[in-house]
């Protein structure tokens, strides 16, 4: 938007259908509790709006060449099976179609979406993709019930993945970051119990615009959980068997996650367990201080050893390093802060830019304290999650620094 607003062309390449990223998933932002859909919408509706703005999304970037100031980008964009350009967003396609699968990505495994979906009611483009993988016209050669209804005949079983060239000065990277799948983490059930869930899945229980409304319930069974127990550094700060590094945000959002559960069960109790709580921002340690004294959260500082099933709970062992005493919590609803890690595809597309990667697969920075945007490749930038965890406020500073940069570039040439 800033180079935008400054008058320049704008190329967005975005991987999935729409643009905003794990912000869409969440209920509210820490540490003020502002909605996080009434902060980020207007924003991408603004980006797709802007006359300097061209969005390519459901695409990737097939190869850079060139220097700075005369970079050619080839963008792949994959096939959605819908005609965007006649596509009106009116939803009677999703409304239609018969098959309904399980999200693993948006919903975190914890809702369902249809064959026809778009990721949320709030999404920028409102265009529909299909998933050929569970579609029934592409799986069993039946159906085509969202061609039927479709009022303007968009939909295009034929379509094919396209090419797209654009020339661009500059190049800004914002790769973002996904979360250590529960499958890695045995100690934790690898993924195995149902009530024992990852931290955007809890997001997704919060958000109104979730699986669930709204109501925290417990996936295996739909009842409310009395009994919830968050666990910090799941995956993180474990040099022996994960990440060696901090994640940064989970110490706040799980003591936001715990506020907000108490916000919709009053009787419920929650209980944290952490190794230490690093709260460093502007209004931090106010907020976890709120939490304890105002929502009565329950701080136990130890590491959890094991989580399993028994009896219809999820039991939780640890140990409370403060008074040497192990810990035994049967639990209704585990909720683990799990490590952040690069998203798979940022490996190959540092490949194809030409930038280097630091030891845990983040988007590694040419000075880490004296040029923390930029990529030792001249003309490209960095910002956000790509380079290692961040929350918002940072990684929007980092975005619009990585923006004036590139202002500041062009600004040479006149």
């Amino acid at each position: 938007m800033d180079i935008a607003n400054a008058g320049y062309e704008v190329v967005v390449v975005e991987r999935l259908p729409s643009i905003g990223g794990h912000m869409l998933q969440l209920s509210e932002t820490f540490p003020t509790l502002d909605c996080s859909q009434c902060i980020l919408t207007p924003r991408t509706v603004e980006v797709g709006r802007h006359e300097k703005i061209k969005l390519y999304t459901y695409s990737e970037v097939e190869s850079l060449e060139g220097e700075v100031g005369n970079f050619r980008v080839r963008i792949r964009r994959y096939p959605s099976y819908v005609n965007w350009d006649i596509c009106t967003g009116c939803g009677v396609c999703q409304e239609k179609c018969p098959k309904r699968v399980i999200s693993t990505d948006f919903e975190r495994g914890i809702g369902k979406r249809k064959a026809i979906y778009t990721l949320s009611p709030q999404a920028v483009p409102n265009k529909p993709v299909i998933d050929p993988e569970n579609c029934l016209y592409f799986t069993q050669g039946k159906c085509r019930v969202c061609e039927r209804f479709c009022p303007v005949g968009a939909i295009d079983y034929n379509q094919k993945e396209r090419i797209f060239e654009e020339e661009v000065g500059a190049v800004i990277v914002a790769t973002g970051y996904e979360l250590l799948p529960l499958t890695e983490l045995g100690e934790y059930g690898a993924g195995t119990i149902p009530d024992v869930i990852d931290s955007l899945a809890f997001e997704r229980l919060l958000s109104a615009s979730g699986p669930t409304a709204g109501k925290i319930l417990r996936p295996s069974d739909g009842k409310e959980p009395k009994v919830v127990v968050f666990v910090q550094c799941a995956g993180s700060r474990d040099p022996e068997r994960h990440m060696p590094y901090c994640s940064k945000i989970c110490c706040m959002y799980t003591a936001k996650h715990a506020m907000l559960y108490k916000h919709r069960v009053h009787d419920g109790q929650a209980i944290i367990f952490y190794i230490d709580i690093r709260s460093a921002g502007k209004g931090y340690e106010e907020f976890i201080h709120r939490a304890v004294t105002e929502d009565r959260v329950l701080y136990i500082r130890g590491k959890v050893a094991r989580l399993y099933q028994e009896d219809g709970k999820v039991v939780v062992r640890g140990v409370d390093t403060l008074s040497g005493r192990q810990v035994e919590i049967a639990a209704d609803l585990v909720v683990l802060a799990v490590a952040m890690v690069p998203r798979p595809e940022t490996r190959a597309l540092a490949e194809k830019l030409g930038l280097r990667l630091d030891e845990h697969g983040f988007l590694e920075e040419e000075d880490r304290n004296f040029a923390p945007l930029e990529s030792g490749r001249p003309g490209i930038f960095l910002a956000g999650a790509g380079t290692g965890p961040k929350d918002i406020p940072e990684t929007v500073s980092q975005a619009s620094g990585a923006a004036g940069k590139v202002l500041s570039l062009f600004s040479q040439w006149g």
